[in-house]
């Protein structure tokens, strides 16, 4: 069973910068569709962005243009590099492993999220 450990988050000024990293372990990782998600205090979580297994990606809405999605297999990592940063970006940030179409998580469980906070 894969498990997951977000790490790279922050207090940031708007428009900075951040890079979270989303380290897993188990075997098959690079099998998986990989996605990061976001929950701000009071909403529900929600996608950010997707990678499948050969590398395509997928980005919501409210955060493309300014954040990439990366992965690395050999790691079993997955990055979300996140620039142009809002104060409406602020959220806990949370990996998991997606399915291919809607990008909603394959599993119920989450890891502890890493916080970002984006204020002056």
């Amino acid at each position: 069973q894969v498990q997951l450990v977000e790490s790279g988050g922050g207090l940031v000024q708007p428009g900075g910068s951040l890079r979270l990293s989303c380290a897993a372990s188990g075997s098959m990782f690079s099998m998986y569709t990989m996605a990061w998600y976001r929950q701000a205090p009071g909403k529900q979580r929600e996608l950010v962005a997707a990678i499948t297994s050969d590398g395509r990606t997928s980005y919501t809405a409210p955060v493309k243009g300014r954040v990439i999605i990366s992965r690395d297999d050999a790691k079993n990592t997955v990055y979300l590099q996140m620039n142009s940063l809002k104060p409406e970006d602020t959220a806990v940030y949370y990996c998991n492993t997606a399915n291919d179409y809607d990008y909603r998580a394959l599993r119920d469980s989450w890891g502890q999220g890493t916080q970002v906070t984006v204020s002056s």
